[in-house]
């Protein structure tokens, strides 16, 4: 029998791990958690309020000069209907963007209603002529900011980001005060919230109010970049550069130079009402994949005559994903013209110390060299929107992403509207990145309305990528994936002729960790094995099973049930700690890499071959 224990951090982790393997230590006090134990990742342990995710939030888009509003800031909390709210004073500390329901908040109190508060100064350095624009990575649901007293702006959702210019409402030189309303109902509202509850259990899991991601203070001059898009078309080698600055109609123009490490391959100058196209020589074209993500630099500035008065960096890659025929005229995936196998991971997303917040960045960063160590090509984020960091580091290390909409009841007309306004924002903050390759609208039925309605929006928000209309059970036969589910062996899809082949979630086998590293022992998963050995065997079994579908009917991709246990369900290939892993990897890895050889450039060998 394997010991279940040996695979811990020393075997697979050193090395992939930035954070030592530290000894937890005691997290701050509960006062009402729903949490049965205090379960800590090795990153979790180290959060200091002076050392709570320092890097800068927006990788598509950089400036040097920035202010880390993270750390601890005024808390309090009530029920929404409660009117003396408001006159409370604040008696407590939340450490920022950590969650109120979370370890790392120090507070572990359910929060249907947040209001936080903190004083900030202007940076003296900073030039007096600038504009200050507040950044939230992002906020869980209803969001109202107030600086010094004054409504600055409102928003609603989730998931996406959202900046306020607060210039007008700043005191240079002295000390400002900032206070954050939020209010979220959770499950009692139609609002899209992925598998978030106020009650969770199985499937369901812990809520995340309020404040779930970076908050940060930005000066801007008069005339700045305040977004950029960047579209590639990898047969032509061009880079499309779209820039939205606030100097259209002004002696203002741009230029766009990119970089291949430190060597300069393109560079364009244009104006500021239309796009820019970078091209770089055939010879200097490098394809991005798992195997090869390359990703080129790309610096941008805004020139009055020659004089830079802003400036920013970002990357972009050459990647193309495709929903062909193959030669014997049956739909299959490519990347790049090559025939891809998706062998991929469904990854909830949650931590046992941050919930819906990541206890740092080097975790984002573990999570998916851990998937690569074991031999998977993609991830499948399930039911949830990762701050950008995350898609960075599937940029950077070489995943594919199959990313979700989270699902909302959308049972009204006024929720429905919203859920297509959180879905135009995913694609319109999310397709810079070139590890996104499907964008799936609905899971299993939850919420499902209008479905061709949508696949048609995606396409025209987003025509470089796959569209999934319905994942699992409620298919309407649109987009270019037909998707099943089935626990736990895998089941082949119907057959479509049109439309890939993919599993998009099986498995679920469960092995029990030891106590010191589960959420709960009030476990539960969707086929209980004994131990390591046997879950090993069933592994084989499965993938014995995804081998024989690739062969005799064209199966394009597979998504096995889950990296990480998840609060209660223990499906995960890892403890929910990120200390232990279940299975050994060399043997997963060999597996993995045999299913993608199979069904991808095996494939197109022995096309080559009879051609």
């Amino acid at each position: 029998m394997m010991n279940f224990r040996y695979f811990l951090s020393a075997t697979l982790f050193a090395g992939l791990c930035s954070a030592a393997d530290a000894q937890p230590q005691n997290p701050p006090p509960a006062e009402n958690s729903r949490q049965a134990t205090s379960l800590l990742t090795s990153w979790g342990a180290e959060v200091t309020p002076e050392k709570v995710h320092p890097e800068y939030p927006r990788p598509t888009l950089v400036r040097s000069e920035w202010l880390n509003l993270n750390g601890l800031w005024d808390f309090k909390s009530g029920q929404k209907e409660d009117k003396e709210l408001k006159k409370e004073e604040f008696r407590r500390k939340i450490l920022v963007p950590f969650p109120p329901q979370s370890a790392l908040s120090g507070v572990r109190q359910p929060a249907e209603r947040c209001i936080y508060r903190r004083t900030l100064t202007i940076p003296q350095d900073w030039d007096e002529n600038c504009l200050l624009i507040l950044h939230f990575g992002a906020s869980d649901w209803e969001t109202t900011v107030f600086v010094n007293g004054q409504s600055v702006g409102e928003h609603r959702g989730g998931y996406d980001s959202f900046s306020f210019d607060i210039t007008r409402f700043i005191r240079r030189k002295e000390v400002n005060e900032l206070t954050v309303h939020v209010s979220d109902p959770a499950q009692k509202g139609n609002q899209p919230r992925g598998r978030q509850s106020s009650a969770p259990a199985g499937v369901w899991y812990t809520d995340s109010t309020g404040l779930w991601q970076t908050v940060w203070l930005e000066p801007v001059p008069p005339y700045y970049i305040r977004s950029l898009q960047i579209h590639t078309d990898t047969d032509t080698g061009t880079a499309v550069v779209q820039v939205d600055a606030n100097a259209s109609g002004r002696e203002l123009t741009l230029s766009a130079e990119a970089f291949d490490g430190e060597k300069s391959v393109a560079k364009v100058f244009g104006g500021c009402d239309g796009p820019m196209l970078l091209r770089l020589p055939q010879t200097e074209v490098k394809t991005w994949s798992p195997d090869s993500p390359h990703l080129y630099q790309v610096r941008v500035r805004l020139l009055y005559k020659d004089t830079p008065i802003d400036k920013i960096g970002s990357y972009f890659a050459f990647r193309k994903i495709e929903k062909t025929k193959d030669e014997n005229g049956h739909p299959c995936i490519r990347l790049n013209g090559k025939r891809l196998f998706l062998m991929g991971v469904i990854d909830q997303g949650f931590y046992p110390d941050g919930l819906y917040t990541a206890p740092a960045d080097g975790a984002c960063r573990m999570d998916i060299r851990v998937v690569k160590t074991l031999g998977f090509n993609a991830i499948r984020k399930y039911q949830k929107i990762e701050p950008e960091r995350w898609y960075f580091w599937c940029d950077r290390l070489g995943i594919l992403v199959w990313q979700d909409m989270p699902a909302g009841d959308n049972k009204t007309p006024e929720s429905q509207r919203q859920f297509r306004t959180e879905l135009q924002r995913l694609i319109q903050s999310r397709q810079h990145h070139p590890s996104i390759i499907c964008w799936t609208i609905f899971n299993e039925g939850a919420g499902q309305h209008n479905t061709e309605e949508y696949i048609d929006l995606v396409r025209k928000l987003d025509s470089s990528r796959l569209v999934c209309g319905a994942s699992g059970w409620a298919d309407n036969k649109g987009g270019d994936v037909n998707v099943s589910h089935k626990f736990p062996e895998p089941e082949m899809p119907a057959a479509d002729a049109d439309r890939a082949a993919v599993i998009g979630s099986f498995g679920g086998l469960t092995l029990v960790p030891p106590p010191e590293h589960a959420w709960t022992q009030n476990t539960w998963g969707f086929q209980h094995v004994a131990d390591s050995e046997m879950l090993v065997k069933r592994f084989e079994a499965m993938h014995g099973e995804l081998r024989k579908m690739i062969q005799t009917q064209n199966l394009c991709g597979a998504f096995f049930r889950q990296l990480t246990d998840t609060e209660g369900e223990c499906n995960g290939l890892m403890t929910y700690d990120r200390k232990l892993l279940k299975i050994p990897p060399e043997m997963f890895e060999a597996m993995n890499r045999a299913a993608i050889k199979t069904g991808g450039t095996e494939r197109d060998d022995k096309v080559d071959k009879v051609k």
